[in-house]
This record gives structure tokens, sequence and C-alpha cells, in this order.
């Protein structure tokens, strides 16, 4: 399987969810739920982990992730990944890299 690259940066590919997903493997989902909850408050059930990744035009696609600024916005522009558009850095892209240092080094590497 060749990496899925996001939009912001990250690596869909190796995302719990999506290998959860990709593999149909419900104990990645319980651990991948369970981390959710601990980590960051948010309660999915491990049935509800079922995402193909941020390029997805199907169902399965994680909730926070199907309402992401920056994924909404690289769709509509038709984009591979945010360091193909001419108005990066934008603003939804920089406040989501000053929360994510694994995003940015990883956009960082695409604009290489």
């Amino acid at each position: 399987m060749s990496d899925m690259i996001a939009f912001c940066g990250l690596n869909c590919s190796k995302c719990p969810a999506f290998l959860a997903t990709q593999e149909d493997n419900d104990t990645l989902r319980a651990e991948f739920s369970k981390m959710l909850a601990t980590n960051y408050g948010l309660k999915y059930k491990p049935e509800e982990i079922n995402c193909d990744g941020c390029h997805t035009t199907g169902d399965r696609i994680l909730g926070y992730c199907s309402s992401c600024e920056i994924r909404l916005c690289g769709m509509e522009k038709k984009l591979g990944t945010c360091a193909e558009c001419a108005d990066q850095p934008c603003d939804k892209l920089n406040k989501f890299h000053g929360s994510s240092p694994d995003a940015k080094a990883a956009f960082a590497e695409l604009l290489k």
C-alpha cells in the first residue's frame, strides 16, 4: 500500500483509524477509541472507527476529519496536498500546525 498524505501533511497511512479500517481490525479500533477518549476527551465507539483517509469521497472518514477546514478547502481546490496551493501557508494551516508539530514537520517535508 502506498502512503496516503493528508492535505495538512500528515500521513493517513500511519493513522490508527486508517490502519484499523484497511485491516478490518477491531482490536486496533478499540485501542484507538480508548486513546481518543483518554488523550482528547473524544468519545467514539470502536465500531465508529472507520476511515479511508483524508482524500476519500466516501462516508468512511473519522468524525473530526470529515469537518476539517483544511481537508474541505483542499478538496474544493482539487489539490493533492496544501503544498500545491498558491495560498499556503494559510491561517487554517498555520493554526493546525501550531497545535500539531508532527503535521508541521511532515508538511515542511512536502515543500522540499
